[in-house]
Parts: C-alpha cells; sequence; structure tokens
C-alpha cells in the first residue's frame, strides 16, 4: 500500500467490517459501506419494518437502495488499493476448520476469531466488540463475572464490567466510558509526555553545556599551569639573583671590615715599633749614674716624653671608635637589602596572581544597627544585647544587626579575608546601596539586592532573594576569604584552611556598585576584617 492510500485508510474502511471497502456502496444519507456487509444489517432490520445508517441513525421506512459508490470505486481502482496481508501473528480464524485462515478481527463478546469471510457475516450489534487479533480473552473480561470490561472507575483507576458498576463494590462511583477514559488519559500522557520532553530538552542542553565546559576545563587547567610555571620560573631567577646581591653586599662588607682592621693593625704595628725604640732611650737613660748626663739627655728627649703621655689618650680614643665592636657586619643593612628584595618579588607576584592584594575595607558606622557594637579601627563587628543608642540616619539597619562597608566596588576585581567567631551566627557577603533599612525583607540574601554566606554553629549556607541553599561539610576553620570579580559577576567563597577549599561561587549579573556586607547574631558572635 502506498503511503498515500496508507492516509486515507481510515476514510477508505467500512465502518461495519472495519476493513477495506469491497464493492463499496451509499445510502442516500450519504455514508458507504460493502455491499455485503450493509446487505447483512439492512436483512436483521426487516422484521422491525424500520431500517436506519448504522453511522448516522437515519430512518428510512422503506428498505433504502443501495447505489453503487462510482467515485470510490474509481479512488480505490487508481490507487490500487488492496486488503494488506495479514500479518503473521499465529491467530486463525476459529470458524475455518478445514484449513487454518489468518484471522483479521476477534469478537470479544464470542471470543472468537475471524477471518475476512466469516467477518462479513457476523453480528453488527454494538455488544459484539471487534479488535485485533487476540486470544487474551481474560483481561478483557471482569475475572468476577466473566462480562466485558465496558466502564472505568475513576475512584479506584480500574476497569470494570456492566455488573461491578450496578451491583458490585464500584456501585455508585463515578465512572466513565472505556474510550471516554482512554482519551482523557490520553491527553494527561500527552501533557506529562510534552513536559518530559522538555524537561528533557533542557537536561540535554546542560549536558552538552557540561561537556563543552569539561572540553574546556583541561585547556584552561594548561594555561594557568604554563602561566604559574612562567611566574615561579621568574620567582626562582628573581631569588637568585637576590641571593647573589645579599651575599654580595655580605662579601663586600666583609673586605671593608678587614681592610679597616689591617689598616689599624699596620698602624698598631709602626707605634709599636716606635714605642720599643723609646723604651730602648728610656732604660738606657735609667741605667746611667751621672746625673748631669741624664737630666741633659732627658732635657733633650722632652718632646718624645710628652709625645709619649699624647698618644697614650689618643690609643684609647683609636680602640674606642676605630675598631668595629667584635669585627661585626652591618646585619641591618643586609636585613634592610633582602626585604627590599623580597618585596619587589611580592609585589611582582601579586601582579601575577589572579587573587590581588587584598582591598582595604572598614565598617560604615552609619549603617550599624544599633544593637551591634563597631571597633574603634572599624575592623570588628561584634553582636551586642545592649541598645548602642547611635543617632540613626537613612542608612542604619532598624531591624536585623548588620553593617555594611565605607567603599562600594563598581568595576575590577576586590579581595577581603574575615576572621569569625565559633559563637553565635554571623553572615558575609555584599549587597546593593538601594537595599532596604527595615523590617525582615533587609535581611542580607533576603532580598534580590543582597548575597550572604551564612554560618550557624559551621553549618554552612548562601541565601539570595529568601532561597537558602546548604553547602556541605561544616567550616573547619574560622577564616573566610571572598572574592569579588564585578565584571565577571562572579562572588567567591573560600574557607582559608589547609588546604585552601572552594566553599561556593555566586553568579549574577551585576546592574549596581556593591558593598561589602556583614551580620552577627548571639552571644559571641563577632566578624573581623582582616588587614
Amino acid at each position: 500500500m502506498s503511503m498515500a492510500s496508507a492516509d486515507l485508510s481510515e476514510e477508505l474502511s467500512c465502518p461495519i467490517c472495519l476493513s477495506i471497502f469491497t464493492d463499496p456502496v451509499n445510502l442516500k444519507c450519504g455514508h458507504n459501506f460493502c455491499l455485503n456487509c450493509i446487505e447483512s444489517v439492512l436483512g436483521t432490520q426487516g422484521e422491525s419494518g424500520v431500517y436506519t445508517c448504522p453511522e448516522c441513525r437515519e430512518t428510512f421506512t422503506k428498505k433504502p437502495k443501495l447505489l453503487r459508490s462510482i467515485a470510490l470505486c474509481n479512488v480505490m481502482k487508481h490507487l490500487k488499493i488492496i486488503q494488506p496481508e495479514q500479518k503473521d501473528t499465529g491467530i486463525f480464524c476459529t470458524y475455518c476448520i478445514h484449513s487454518p485462515v489468518p484471522a483479521v478481527k476477534s469478537c470479544l463478546l464470542c471470543e472468537a476469531s475471524l477471518c475476512n469471510t466469516h467477518l462479513g457475516v457476523h453480528s453488527k450489534s454494538e455488544e459484539h466488540v471487534l479488535t485485533k487479533p487476540t486470544t487474551s480473552w481474560s483481561n478483557r473480561k471482569c475475572s468476577k463475572h466473566k462480562k466485558l470490561l465496558e466502564y472505568y472507575c475513576t475512584e479506584h483507576a480500574v476497569c470494570i464490567c456492566v455488573s461491578c458498576s450496578m451491583a458490585g463494590e464500584h456501585r455508585g462511583h463515578q465512572l466513565e466510558l472505556l474510550n471516554e477514559a482512554f482519551e482523557k488519559n490520553k491527553k494527561k500522557m500527552k501533557n506529562v509526555l510534552q513536559k518530559l520532553t522538555t524537561k528533557r530538552e533542557k537536561t540535554e542542553k546542560r549536558v552538552q553545556s557540561l561537556q563543552e565546559h569539561r572540553r574546556g576545563v583541561p585547556e584552561k587547567a594548561a594555561g594557568i599551569t604554563e602561566r604559574l610555571t612562567v611566574l615561579i620560573r621568574d620567582i626562582r631567577k628573581q631569588l637568585e639573583y637576590l641571593e647573589k646581591r645579599v651575599l654580595s653586599d655580605i662579601t663586600l662588607q666583609q673586605e671593608q671590615v678587614l681592610l679597616t682592621i689591617s689598616d689599624l693593625i699596620q698602624q698598631l704595628e709602626k707605634e709599636k715599633d716606635e714605642l720599643t725604640r723609646k723604651m730602648c732611650q728610656i732604660e738606657e737613660l735609667y741605667k746611667m749614674t751621672d746625673p748631669l748626663t741624664v737630666l741633659q739627655e732627658q732635657e733633650s728627649q722632652r718632646d718624645d716624653l710628652c709625645g709619649v703621655e699624647k698618644r697614650d689618650n689618643e690609643d684609647t680614643q683609636i680602640d674606642d671608635k676605630q675598631v668595629p665592636a667584635g669585627g661585626a657586619l652591618d646585619e641591618d643593612l643586609i636585613s634592610m637589602t633582602l626585604y627590599t628584595g623580597l618585596a619587589d618579588i611580592l609585589t611582582d607576584l601579586k601582579k601575577g596572581l589572579y587573587m590581588h592584594v587584598k582591598s582595604d575595607i572598614s565598617l560604615d558606622i552609619n549603617t550599624a544597627a544599633n544593637n551591634v557594637i563597631v571597633s574603634g579601627d572599624l575592623k570588628t563587628v561584634s553582636w551586642s544585647d545592649i541598645n548602642q543608642h547611635r543617632p540613626e540616619t537613612p542608612d542604619t539597619f532598624t531591624y536585623d544587626p548588620q553593617v555594611l562597608s565605607t567603599r562600594s566596588f563598581s568595576s575590577g576585581r576586590h579581595y577581603w579575608e574575615v576572621k569569625t567567631s565559633e559563637s553565635g551566627g554571623w553572615c558575609v557577603g555584599v549587597c546593593y546601596p538601594s537595599m532596604g533599612r527595615g523590617g525582615p525583607q533587609s535581611l542580607i540574601g533576603n532580598n534580590n539586592k543582597s548575597w550572604g554566606l551564612y554560618c550557624y554553629y559551621k553549618d554552612l549556607s548562601v541565601v539570595h532573594n529568601a532561597i537558602r541553599t546548604s553547602l556541605p561539610p561544616p567550616l573547619s576553620c574560622d577564616t573566610v576569604g571572598i572574592l569579588l570579580d564585578y565584571e565577571a559577576g562572579r562572588l567567591y567563597f573560600y574557607e582559608l584552611c589547609n588546604p585552601i577549599r572552594h566553599l561556593h561561587t555566586i553568579t549574577v549579573t551585576f546592574s549596581e556598585p556593591l558593598h561589602a556586607a556583614f551580620g552577627v547574631w548571639g552571644d559571641g558572635a563577632c566578624v573581623k576584617i582582616m588587614s
């Protein structure tokens, strides 16, 4: 059968035998039937004297004249429609006992299968329900009353027979005809199928997105590895250069100190020789016994003796000032050289890393609620059950124990760290300056203008727009890092233990400047911004 004829098969099937028309004829009402099928039906109606169309139930006082449907015959002739071969189902006509003939229909009432020939003479009454060939009669009949299942009980969601509905356990229940229930169920299944299809499409897109992300991870990791490898290699070179520079400075200082000491030693050796000479002269005078000679000689050496006394004082000064204490080097100068070099390396390191230097953040006391204490250096906020009686401003929180930072961020990357308490609860995050200041909706994360990381007894969660998401496992240390990438629309939270653990990333397109936000609840609760 061609595709066109397959599409028209329902229109070209006899409503009595449900098979392709054979010698199609029509009644005055316009409905078509097989010649044998309609003659059989009209024959059973002859006794009553009233004839009706099996399709529209139009009545005729006389047996209607059967008119050959020329147009339908021509259509069938041109399309070369033939009765499709019965698939080999292994079900044969019950009444063909001499040779097995494949069945085309089964009658549920008769519990019999029929070939085309026997189908033509089979009863066409409504109680004889025709279906595709089957041998499963039991599942189409009530197991209790052995009658056809014709109704559907909506209360128990089961198919029942007429006896079940009238006298059985389903009496008085809401019932539907099988076809009606079937159509309703088909609509429900269609809706479910559409929803499942939509959900599957979303899942497929998510899988594709994750696959693309997975393909990009090695490339990104390779890029980061290459960048950090170059950075670490450069750090090694700078450290090697700094080492050579510091060692060179030590060597130079050593040489200078040794040269100074050598000069002093040489100077003192000369003075020692001079002193030895003078000692010899004085010893000779000391051994003389002639007073006149001794005094005359002493008078001629008076300048030398006075010079000896004067140099005694000068020698003391030389020992105190020119000789380094223990020959020590200038360690402070060496330390300063090392510190300056390391600072330069650290500056270059910060430029090469994604996470930049910590942002300078201070607390804005004008935003602080009166049930929090703000430290004098504007770095620590702690909860208090005593009203602080600070004057309220339009920016002051009046409902929750919260405070914002003085500065805001509208571009770039910014990083800050906080040390948190083990007692009570705390929150760190960001918010727009337009966030409300009073009522439950002013709580960080309880609106669409703020995002917060909460901790109660080390149990973590993130909150935005009043939606809370738990983050297992709990914190293992008391220091948290927050990284804001404004242009990328990302807010990262890290636990700064060893090793560092990524807690959560919030992704959103920011539309206003952002303030750092802090909240504390309960005895001992506090958050300290690390410098």
